[in-house]
């Protein structure tokens, strides 16, 4: 299965797919695409932005061919114009899905940061090393993209997929917690037994390590 991962934004929307293989979860793609472009003091209309959603993510789509689009809910904004804005690329995202067969889903960014991290308040670097744990080394042009990425793994770690594993010790750890009945919100970094600090790069694990 093929998971695209989207983090809707009116200047710039991050993505990230991956795919189950073989026991582990895979990077297939992740990128951003840039919506506006500032010519002296004249911005980008917002309907070019929208429109340039549609035709960046169709192409991702095109190439990736993913099963499932996951995307970011609106959870606040600076203000009400923000928020429209937000809800507006959210829109398009989705839409872009629905016209090309994918199923939706959607989840807040302190659920993905509970189901990767174990943290709904943990920060976007923590999020991008922990994205870097599961699916290898990755190089991110912005957190627009690891955090597309994160919706995906999110998703795949919600549907309770065996597959969802980078090595042997963390396939273990979910099978593991499979036989226990693990509730529902565990994280993926408690599967891996990382704490926040190790997370944090304190005392990291990298990929090779892990292998």
């Amino acid at each position: 299965m093929r998971i695209l991962g989207v983090d809707p934004g009116s200047r710039l929307t991050g993505y990230g797919c991956i795919e189950t293989a073989g026991g582990r979860l895979v990077s297939v793609t992740h990128g951003v695409i840039k919506l506006a472009r500032t010519s002296g003091k004249q911005d980008t209309p917002l309907e070019v932005r929208l429109l340039s959603i549609y035709h960046g993510l169709s192409d991702v789509i095109e190439v990736t061919r993913p099963d499932v689009l996951v995307i970011e809910r609106v959870f606040f904004a600076k203000n009400a114009v923000s928020a429209l804005k937000l809800g507006q690329a959210r829109g398009a995202a989705i839409l872009t899905g629905m016209i090309h067969g994918l199923k939706i889903a959607e989840y807040s960014p302190s659920e993905v940061k509970q189901a990767l991290v174990g943290q709904g308040h943990a920060d976007k670097d923590q999020v991008a090393r922990m994205v870097e744990l599961i699916v290898g080394k990755q190089s991110f042009d912005t957190s627009d993209a690891s955090d597309g990425m994160a919706l995906a793994i999110c998703h795949a770690n919600n549907m309770r997929n065996p597959h969802a594993a980078n090595s042997a010790a963390y396939a273990q750890a979910l099978r593991s917690a499979s036989g226990q009945r693990k509730k529902k919100g565990s994280s993926l970094a408690e599967a891996l037994g990382l704490s926040a600090e190790k997370i944090a790069g304190k005392k990291r694990v990298t990929p090779d390590k892990m292998r």
